[in-house]
Protein backbone atom coordinates (compact mmCIF):
# COMPACT_ATOMS: atom_id res chain seq x y z
CA UNK A 1 0.00 0.00 0.00
CA UNK A 2 1.22 3.01 -1.04
CA UNK A 3 1.55 5.98 1.51
CA UNK A 4 0.29 9.56 1.52
CA UNK A 5 3.75 11.94 1.16
CA UNK A 6 3.51 14.32 4.80
CA UNK A 7 2.84 17.97 4.00
CA UNK A 8 2.68 21.12 5.79
CA UNK A 9 -0.75 21.10 7.68
CA UNK A 10 -2.75 23.86 8.99
CA UNK A 11 -3.34 25.08 12.67
CA UNK A 12 -6.63 23.26 13.18
CA UNK A 13 -6.47 22.40 16.98
CA UNK A 14 -10.59 21.31 16.62
CA UNK A 15 -9.82 18.57 14.20
CA UNK A 16 -8.34 16.01 16.22
CA UNK A 17 -11.33 14.89 18.53
CA UNK A 18 -13.63 15.50 15.42
CA UNK A 19 -11.46 12.90 13.50
CA UNK A 20 -11.45 10.44 16.77
CA UNK A 21 -15.10 10.38 17.03
CA UNK A 22 -16.06 10.00 13.05
CA UNK A 23 -13.94 7.24 12.93
CA UNK A 24 -15.38 5.58 16.08
CA UNK A 25 -18.72 6.61 15.35
CA UNK A 26 -18.13 4.82 11.38
CA UNK A 27 -16.95 1.68 13.65
CA UNK A 28 -13.25 1.87 12.41
CA UNK A 29 -10.28 0.88 14.01
CA UNK A 30 -7.65 2.56 13.30
CA UNK A 31 -5.38 0.56 11.27
CA UNK A 32 -8.85 0.41 9.39
CA UNK A 33 -9.32 4.06 8.76
CA UNK A 34 -5.61 4.26 7.85
CA UNK A 35 -5.73 1.60 5.10
CA UNK A 36 -8.66 3.54 3.68
CA UNK A 37 -6.66 6.92 4.26
CA UNK A 38 -3.10 5.31 2.70
CA UNK A 39 -1.58 6.24 5.67
CA UNK A 40 0.19 4.43 8.65
CA UNK A 41 -1.88 4.23 11.35
CA UNK A 42 1.17 6.19 13.55
CA UNK A 43 0.25 9.08 11.34
CA UNK A 44 -3.66 8.88 11.53
CA UNK A 45 -3.02 8.62 15.40
CA UNK A 46 -1.12 11.48 15.38
CA UNK A 47 -3.94 13.55 13.46
CA UNK A 48 -6.49 12.41 16.06
CA UNK A 49 -4.02 13.15 18.79
CA UNK A 50 -3.27 16.91 17.52
CA UNK A 51 0.70 15.96 17.39
CA UNK A 52 0.55 16.75 13.23
CA UNK A 53 -2.12 18.90 11.48
CA UNK A 54 -3.57 17.60 8.08
CA UNK A 55 -3.51 19.47 5.25
CA UNK A 56 -5.97 20.34 2.99
CA UNK A 57 -6.17 17.80 0.62
CA UNK A 58 -5.77 15.60 3.37
CA UNK A 59 -9.07 17.38 4.96
CA UNK A 60 -10.73 16.18 1.38
CA UNK A 61 -9.67 12.51 1.84
CA UNK A 62 -10.78 12.53 5.65
CA UNK A 63 -14.23 14.45 5.25
CA UNK A 64 -15.01 11.71 2.17
CA UNK A 65 -13.41 8.72 3.98
CA UNK A 66 -15.46 9.80 6.63
CA UNK A 67 -18.85 10.90 4.57
CA UNK A 68 -19.15 14.29 5.96
CA UNK A 69 -17.63 17.52 4.78
CA UNK A 70 -14.62 19.40 5.76
CA UNK A 71 -16.97 22.65 6.95
CA UNK A 72 -17.59 19.83 9.66
CA UNK A 73 -14.61 18.74 9.96
CA UNK A 74 -13.87 22.11 10.72
CA UNK A 75 -16.68 22.83 12.98
CA UNK A 76 -18.08 25.47 10.84
CA UNK A 77 -22.10 25.71 11.16
CA UNK A 78 -23.84 24.42 8.22
CA UNK A 79 -26.33 26.70 6.80
CA UNK A 80 -30.14 26.09 7.39
CA UNK A 81 -31.68 23.80 4.96
CA UNK A 82 -35.11 23.28 4.09
CA UNK A 83 -35.13 19.22 4.32
CA UNK A 84 -38.43 19.40 2.44
CA UNK A 85 -38.46 19.60 -1.63
CA UNK A 86 -41.87 20.28 -2.28
CA UNK A 87 -43.47 19.56 -6.30
CA UNK A 88 -44.04 22.76 -7.27
CA UNK A 89 -40.69 24.02 -6.48
CA UNK A 90 -38.80 21.43 -8.78
CA UNK A 91 -38.29 22.55 -12.20
CA UNK A 92 -37.24 19.51 -14.99
CA UNK A 93 -34.07 19.81 -16.96
CA UNK A 94 -33.36 17.90 -19.88
CA UNK A 95 -29.94 16.38 -20.92
CA UNK A 96 -29.14 14.30 -23.44
CA UNK A 97 -32.88 13.39 -24.32
CA UNK A 98 -33.84 12.30 -20.34
CA UNK A 99 -35.46 14.85 -17.73
CA UNK A 100 -34.66 15.34 -14.15
CA UNK A 101 -35.77 16.88 -11.49
CA UNK A 102 -34.02 17.24 -8.35
CA UNK A 103 -35.47 15.11 -5.29
CA UNK A 104 -33.18 15.79 -2.53
CA UNK A 105 -31.20 18.78 -1.36
CA UNK A 106 -27.77 20.55 -3.02
CA UNK A 107 -24.66 19.90 -2.26
CA UNK A 108 -24.87 16.88 0.11
CA UNK A 109 -22.48 13.92 -0.27
CA UNK A 110 -25.64 12.12 -1.83
CA UNK A 111 -27.96 13.33 -4.37
CA UNK A 112 -31.76 12.36 -5.27
CA UNK A 113 -33.36 12.44 -8.64
CA UNK A 114 -36.49 11.53 -10.20
CA UNK A 115 -35.60 10.83 -13.78
CA UNK A 116 -37.75 10.03 -16.86
CA UNK A 117 -36.08 7.98 -19.51
CA UNK A 118 -37.33 8.21 -23.23
CA UNK A 119 -36.83 5.25 -25.34
CA UNK A 120 -34.18 5.24 -27.71
CA UNK A 121 -32.07 7.43 -26.05
CA UNK A 122 -28.43 6.80 -25.14
CA UNK A 123 -29.13 3.54 -25.83
CA UNK A 124 -25.24 2.89 -26.47
CA UNK A 125 -23.41 4.82 -23.83
CA UNK A 126 -21.10 2.75 -21.36
CA UNK A 127 -20.35 4.69 -18.10
CA UNK A 128 -17.42 3.92 -14.86
CA UNK A 129 -16.50 6.18 -12.26
CA UNK A 130 -16.32 6.53 -8.62
CA UNK A 131 -19.13 6.52 -6.44
CA UNK A 132 -22.40 4.13 -5.71
CA UNK A 133 -26.19 4.28 -7.42
CA UNK A 134 -29.47 3.43 -6.51
CA UNK A 135 -32.49 3.81 -8.33
CA UNK A 136 -36.15 2.72 -8.15
CA UNK A 137 -38.18 2.03 -11.09
CA UNK A 138 -41.58 4.00 -10.82
CA UNK A 139 -43.14 2.82 -14.36
CA UNK A 140 -42.10 1.72 -17.69
CA UNK A 141 -39.09 -0.97 -18.12
CA UNK A 142 -35.69 -0.24 -17.44
CA UNK A 143 -32.70 -2.25 -19.17
CA UNK A 144 -29.75 -2.09 -16.71
CA UNK A 145 -26.41 -3.64 -18.14
CA UNK A 146 -23.34 -4.17 -15.49
CA UNK A 147 -20.17 -5.39 -16.06
CA UNK A 148 -21.76 -7.08 -19.28
CA UNK A 149 -24.96 -8.85 -17.31
CA UNK A 150 -28.45 -7.42 -18.67
CA UNK A 151 -31.23 -6.89 -16.19
CA UNK A 152 -34.87 -5.74 -17.02
CA UNK A 153 -36.54 -4.13 -14.47
CA UNK A 154 -39.80 -3.69 -14.26
CA UNK A 155 -42.35 -0.97 -11.03
CA UNK A 156 -41.16 -1.68 -7.98
CA UNK A 157 -37.72 -3.48 -9.10
CA UNK A 158 -34.61 -1.32 -7.63
CA UNK A 159 -30.69 -1.81 -8.29
CA UNK A 160 -28.04 -0.58 -5.63
CA UNK A 161 -24.40 -1.15 -7.33
CA UNK A 162 -21.13 0.58 -7.37
CA UNK A 163 -20.69 2.66 -9.70
CA UNK A 164 -17.16 1.48 -10.84
CA UNK A 165 -18.56 -1.64 -12.63
CA UNK A 166 -19.44 -0.19 -16.34
CA UNK A 167 -22.85 0.40 -16.70
CA UNK A 168 -25.62 1.00 -19.52
CA UNK A 169 -29.29 2.40 -18.22
CA UNK A 170 -31.69 2.14 -21.05
CA UNK A 171 -35.29 2.31 -21.38
CA UNK A 172 -37.58 -0.72 -22.92
CA UNK A 173 -39.66 0.27 -26.01
CA UNK A 174 -42.18 1.06 -26.65
CA UNK A 175 -42.61 2.61 -23.49
CA UNK A 176 -39.98 5.08 -21.68
CA UNK A 177 -39.23 4.57 -17.80
CA UNK A 178 -39.22 6.91 -14.94
CA UNK A 179 -37.25 6.39 -11.68
CA UNK A 180 -35.94 7.79 -8.47
CA UNK A 181 -32.14 7.67 -9.07
CA UNK A 182 -29.24 8.39 -5.93
CA UNK A 183 -25.74 8.71 -6.08
CA UNK A 184 -23.11 9.67 -4.14
CA UNK A 185 -21.11 11.55 -6.02
CA UNK A 186 -21.05 15.58 -6.47
CA UNK A 187 -19.40 16.94 -9.72
CA UNK A 188 -21.14 17.62 -12.53
CA UNK A 189 -22.64 21.11 -14.18
CA UNK A 190 -25.87 21.19 -14.33
CA UNK A 191 -25.46 21.16 -18.03
CA UNK A 192 -23.83 18.11 -18.19
CA UNK A 193 -27.09 15.73 -16.27
CA UNK A 194 -27.85 12.79 -17.87
CA UNK A 195 -26.62 8.95 -16.30
CA UNK A 196 -23.03 8.72 -15.84
CA UNK A 197 -22.27 12.44 -16.74
CA UNK A 198 -19.89 14.74 -15.40
CA UNK A 199 -16.86 13.20 -17.16
CA UNK A 200 -17.51 12.58 -21.09
CA UNK A 201 -19.64 9.28 -21.51
CA UNK A 202 -18.26 6.51 -23.52
CA UNK A 203 -19.37 4.51 -26.41
CA UNK A 204 -20.55 1.13 -25.80
CA UNK A 205 -17.41 -0.93 -25.85
CA UNK A 206 -15.18 1.40 -24.59
CA UNK A 207 -12.85 1.69 -21.87
CA UNK A 208 -12.06 4.58 -19.56
CA UNK A 209 -10.12 5.33 -15.98
CA UNK A 210 -11.91 8.34 -14.17
CA UNK A 211 -9.84 10.57 -11.42
CA UNK A 212 -12.37 10.16 -8.37
CA UNK A 213 -9.86 13.22 -6.94
CA UNK A 214 -11.50 15.49 -9.07
CA UNK A 215 -12.89 18.40 -7.13
CA UNK A 216 -17.00 18.94 -6.68
CA UNK A 217 -18.32 21.41 -9.34
CA UNK A 218 -22.17 22.47 -8.97
CA UNK A 219 -25.24 21.09 -7.24
CA UNK A 220 -26.69 17.84 -9.44
CA UNK A 221 -25.19 15.43 -11.05
CA UNK A 222 -27.24 12.30 -12.34
CA UNK A 223 -24.69 9.68 -11.45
Amino acid sequence: MGQRTPDAGMDLPGVAPRLRALRRRGGLTLEAAAERLDLSPAHLSRLETGQRQPSLPLLLALARTYGTTVADLLGEAPPDRDPVVRAGQVEPVEAGGWVYRQAGGSRRAMQALRVHIPPDTQNDLVRTHAGEEWLYVLTGRLRLVLGGHEHLLGPGDSAHYDSLTPHRITAVPPEGADLLFVHTLLRSHIGDLCLGGGDRPLRQGAQRHTDPSRSPEGDVHAE
